[in-house]
């Protein structure tokens, strides 16, 4: 099968390789749409450490190819949704609450990583049981595909930030896991949701998924900004969707004290992400810093499905450029370079 792969630190290309066999309780599946993502980037700039011949990608649908014989819940042909976090759900990170951590920190996160990734026409599923999902008929390869990271992701950091009902919400960033996340601050009942960009495409699609006000970093003093809004309070809720130490920073000065910062960005640069000093109350402002990375796992992945059956949220606003997979290379390099106001890279098999 052809795959594409992180060749090594920074260079990236096809290559073929084998039709990976399922263990007893996995599954293999056949890919037919993916995505795109940042964290690609930063694993092909070594945000992971070094790799060689990885299969990259971890955001997928497709259609079930073969199973295991333990496998009792999904058969060939099912068309199904993969969450881009496959936890081993035996292991005791998982059993205490956290199955993304699962295997050690980060453990979950297996797809381009520690294993191969979802591009290729082929890829393997650990403990498909639990780490699977049917799509409904109603909902599209190109919408559902989004469950798999950006809605589970950016909706983790509303959940993550104990919005309460009429609070107030700012959202730094608003590429697409911001976006979600500004979407997953709507569901969750914000009275005020605040949105932090500066790139006009992205600006007008954060107010189509429910942004009341939109702050101009490039123009404006964002901590200003928003404690202009917020009545000099500051906000119950900032979720840092980037992952830069300028933004993080500023996401402790918005927080009220007894507020949370919910951080969803992958910081895949530095040493060291600083915390203000004086904004932080010397250490003593009850402001909570709260960090996860999505959760994997079929509940999880139902529940993301049913959001978008009932209409709540449509994530393909998103998608601005679509490649088929023989295109890959110049699909990375939009996407990787940010290249003719790319928001969202849909790959089609």
């Amino acid at each position: 099968m052809k795959a594409f792969v992180m060749k090594e630190v920074g260079r990236v290309g096809f290559m073929e390789k084998p039709v990976p066999q399922p263990g007893p309780g996995d599954a293999i599946v056949r890919t037919t749409r993916a995505l795109i993502c940042t964290s690609d980037s930063h694993t092909v700039r070594g945000g992971i450490g070094p790799r060689e011949n990885l299969t990259l990608g971890h955001e997928a649908v497709g259609i079930v190819h073969a199973v295991g014989s333990e496998v009792a819940y999904f058969r060939p042909g099912d068309r199904v949704l993969v969450g881009a976090i496959t936890p081993d759900w035996g292991d005791l990170s998982a059993q205490n609450g956290y199955p993304s951590q699962s295997g050690g920190p980060l453990g979950g996160f297996k797809f381009a990583n520690s294993k191969d990734g979802v591009f290729a026409d082929y890829f393997h599923v650990n403990e498909a049981d639990a780490n699977l999902a049917r799509i409904p008929d109603g909902i599209p390869d190109e919408m559902a595909v989004y469950c798999a990271d950006m809605l589970s992701t950016g909706f983790m950091g509303a959940e993550k930030g104990s919005i309460p009902i009429g609070g107030t919400v700012a959202v730094l960033a608003q590429g697409p896991v911001g976006l979600m996340a500004t979407a997953g601050a709507r569901l969750r009942g914000a009275g005020l949701v605040v949105g932090v960009e500066s790139v006009p495409r992205r600006q007008r699609l954060a107010r189509t998924y429910g942004a009341d006000e939109i702050v101009d970093f490039v123009d404006e003093d964002v901590a200003g900004r928003i404690l202009e809004l917020t009545g000099g309070e500051g906000v119950d809720t900032a979720i840092e969707a980037l992952g830069a130490d300028v933004t993080f920073q500023t996401a402790v000065k918005i927080t009220k004290p007894g507020g949370t910062v919910s951080n969803i960005g992958y910081f895949g640069e530095g040493e060291f992400v600083r915390i203000p000093r004086v904004e932080w109350g010397v250490g003593m402002a009850d402001k909570t810093i709260a960090t996860g990375l999505c959760p994997g796992g079929r509940l999880r992945m139902e529940r993301l499905l049913r959001v978008l059956e009932a209409k709540r949220v449509d994530p393909s606003h998103m998608t601005t450029h679509e490649f088929r997979f023989d295109e890959m290379e110049r699909a990375f390099e939009v996407a990787d370079q940010k290249l003719d106001d790319v928001v969202k890279v849909l790959i089609t098999f």
